[in-house]
């Protein structure tokens, strides 16, 4: 708050604590180098029995990922050692590490009779989560599973990392509590990250409330000080202020405050409404298959042979995005799982247990989370393989995650980082639902995970239902009032009894109905700049998903896309140490909606004055590098990476005119392939743009409906009509 330009100033890669402005101590190295080695103590655990289990469920996934095979060979990365270690913390802090070290790897931290190639040790320190209000029966479930759940987290982030070196052509292994072959306390001091207090660490701003993961490597890197014993405690004025750039004191004390189901955000200001601000109608919804998704379209050869081709490397061809793609494929096959006959004392009350499983999702990393009955158009009408899907639980529970704020600023939305964004948050959301949904199966009720890799339900719909967000411009997106477009979604289905949500009306369509800077900065030109239509039963902007995916796809100068989400003037940072601006834009955004009509226009004006939208180059901390030669879709050792040719990296232009004649194609349920089918199934554009051409306004629709029209053809799939024929 009173260090905005510092703050836009700092490098990611000093992270969320000001690590740099505390004293440290040379001598500490020589001194840890002749201690011998101990052993991690054993991890602690209590609390609830259920959540244990789940956790050491993914735990166990992790573990098998412990040491990746390199590469074919090596990168060519930097000579400059600050710039790789840029590169590597820059990553560790966009997944969310709480504080990040270096140090020369010692012989004395190996663990008796373990001898390893290791020249370096990366070290991830990831704090425990605010504790969760003592009436909230989740409470009882995290008492004593602290550090298990933090050591989750850092192992997350130590298999990401481990995988980002690897696919850089370097050896590497991650350890941490309960899979470790080092001395992780002698680690934690040597890279700067903790004093010693006789047999325990203490770290300056968190005491003992951290746990760490390790990654040892053979990539070099530039190594941190041991902290002094002076920096014992670093609280000072300047940490509480955020003086330095860094999270202040103040924002961490805010978001302790909030009562835990209601998460950082303050949701509970929001309006909330029977039923989404834009028109469904609920029995025009046809459901669709997962053949129908555009990505799974993509990789069978619907679009074309050149994006086919991209389609298993388009969103993860960047080291960073490499990393991530090992433990998403490690937690898949725990989404579903058998459920305990008997259930569990103290989880039948359905108020008790919303707030309950909001405030472990929040502890567990999500920024929202909200609740729904859930619509049977919301579900598949057949999975990826080509089965029937008969809708087979009541409530969705839907967290939205965070693709962290300061990536955000220092990308361009198509530049090399932006796959990586995406698969970042689609990993975390799958590891907290993940957890969730096992550990309400231990319970004994039965639950499944719904992830970026395998879900049985469509997203977006039930982020309206559980008043998430509101239908966007974006068109196949919602925009959250607080996040913007900077989130990714993940979904828990379960029968357990729960109280939900309504739907939340913000005056996002007054607002999308004035903003064109999605639409005129879109680099594919997929965003329409017209108004809402019907389509398959929903009013929204539509997008032409073709040319979204093809752009994606075929994106030379970057990996995937996101630009929309990083031009939205919405996708700000509106906590305590935002800027004033945008903190009081969003108060009167939620509680002066009838001002909206004057303020949106005068905020997007604005919005464009002071350059929002154009990447921060001080925030950029990875490298650009593409990853060559996949053709499985999951990490190969058998590729190897360069350096990228170029790098999307555009200013906004509100210069730019709307275009006279938007050329726009849909395709409509009546057009979607067999589910069954896994060969090609060529789209027809010209079709898709007369499809386009006539598509039902919103007042056609609901006249339609008032003279007791049918059906519109278009929203019946072709497979249903040609078996009823």
């Amino acid at each position: 708050m009173l260090s905005r330009k510092k703050r836009l100033s700092r490098p990611v890669d000093f992270g969320p604590y000001p690590l740099e402005r505390l004293r440290r101590d040379p001598n500490t190295v020589a001194v840890e180098a002749a201690r011998p080695a101990t052993p991690p103590k054993p991890m602690t655990s209590g609390g609830s029995k259920y959540l244990v289990t789940a956790i050491n469920q993914h735990l166990g996934a992790y573990e098998e990922l412990r040491e990746p095979e390199p590469f074919a060979k090596e990168a060519p990365v930097p000579d400059d050692l600050p710039r790789r270690s840029a590169d590597i913390k820059g990553a560790g802090y966009f997944l969310d590490a709480s504080q990040m070290g270096i140090c020369a790897m010692p012989d004395s931290a190996w663990l008796e009779g373990v001898a390893d190639a290791g020249t370096h040790a990366v070290v991830i320190l990831v704090e425990y989560s605010a504790p969760i209000d003592s009436s909230n029966i989740a409470a009882g479930w995290v008492d004593g599973n602290a550090h298990l759940i933090a050591t989750l987290r850092a192992a997350e982030i130590a298999a990401c990392l481990s995988g980002q070196i690897s696919s850089m052509g370097f050896v590497s292994k991650c350890h941490w509590t309960g899979a470790s072959d080092v001395d992780l306390d002698k680690l934690t001091v040597l890279a700067g990250l903790a004093i010693r207090n006789g047999d325990d660490l203490i770290n300056p701003y968190l005491d003992r409330r951290f746990a760490v993961s390790v990654i040892t490597t053979s990539y070099d890197l530039n190594c941190d000080d041991p902290l002094h014993i002076d920096a014992r405690n670093g609280r000072d004025l300047n940490y509480r202020l955020g003086l330095s750039g860094a999270v202040s004191g103040l924002e961490r004390w805010r978001r302790k405050r909030r009562p835990s189901h209601l998460g950082p955000y303050p949701v509970e200001d929001l309006k909330r409404v029977d039923r989404p601000t834009t028109l469904i109608i609920d029995d025009e919804v046809s459901r669709v298959p997962s053949r129908a998704n555009f990505y799974m379209r993509t990789a069978l050869g619907d679009l074309s042979e050149k994006t086919k081709g991209q389609a298993n490397r388009w969103s993860q061809k960047q080291p960073v995005a490499q990393g991530i793609v090992r433990p998403m494929w490690g937690v898949k096959p725990l989404q579903e799982g058998q459920t305990a006959e008997t259930v569990a004392s103290g989880v039948s009350d359905a108020e008790e247990n919303m707030k309950a499983l909001k405030a472990l999702s929040h502890y567990m990393g999500s920024a929202i989370t909200g609740i729904c009955e859930i619509p049977d158009y919301c579900w598949y009408s057949h999975d990826k393989r080509g089965d029937p899907i008969d809708p087979y639980h009541k409530f969705a529970l839907t967290v939205l995650i965070d693709q962290g704020h300061e990536t955000v600023l220092g990308a361009s939305g198509n530049d090399w980082i932006s796959g990586a964004q995406s698969m970042r948050s689609y990993l975390r959301g799958a590891e907290v639902v993940g957890v969730m949904a096992a550990m309400i199966r231990e319970m004994g009720y039965p639950a499944r995970a719904h992830s970026s890799l395998d879900s049985h339900v469509l997203h977006v719909p039930l982020v309206l239902n559980s008043g998430l967000g509101e239908q966007s411009r974006i068109g196949e997106s919602a925009l959250n009032p607080f996040l913007g477009m900077r989130f990714k979604t993940a979904v828990l289905t379960t029968d357990m009894p729960l109280t939900t949500d309504k739907p939340i009306d913000v005056g996002l369509q007054t607002f999308c109905g004035s903003c064109l800077k999605c639409a005129r900065e879109c680099p594919s030109q997929a965003i329409p700049y017209g108004d809402k239509v019907k389509f398959n039963g929903y009013e929204t902007w539509k997008p032409d998903t073709e040319r979204c995916t093809s752009y994606r796809a075929t994106n030379l100068k970057g990996s995937s896309c996101g630009r929309c989400i990083h031009i939205c003037p919405l996708t700000k940072d509106i906590t305590l140490d935002g800027p004033i601006l945008h903190q009081v834009g969003s108060w009167l955004g939620v509680h002066a909606m009838w001002l909206k009509p004057v303020l949106a226009p005068i905020a997007i004006w604005l919005d464009d004055v002071l350059g929002h939208g154009n990447p921060i180059n001080a925030k950029k901390w990875w490298l650009d590098l593409e990853v060559m030669g996949d053709k499985t879709f999951k990490y190969d050792p058998k590729n190897y990476t360069v350096a990228a040719k170029d790098a999307n990296r555009p200013n906004i232009d509100p210069k730019k005119k709307a275009p006279k004649q938007q050329k726009m194609a849909y395709y409509p349920a009546s057009t979607l392939p067999p589910p069954d089918l896994l060969a090609a199934f060529p789209l027809d554009r010209k079709q898709g743009m007369k499809h386009a051409a006539e598509a039902e306004t919103v007042q056609e629709a609901l006249a339609r409906r008032a003279s007791g029209g049918e059906k519109p053809a278009t929203y019946i799939p072709s497979y249903e009509t040609n078996k009823s024929a």
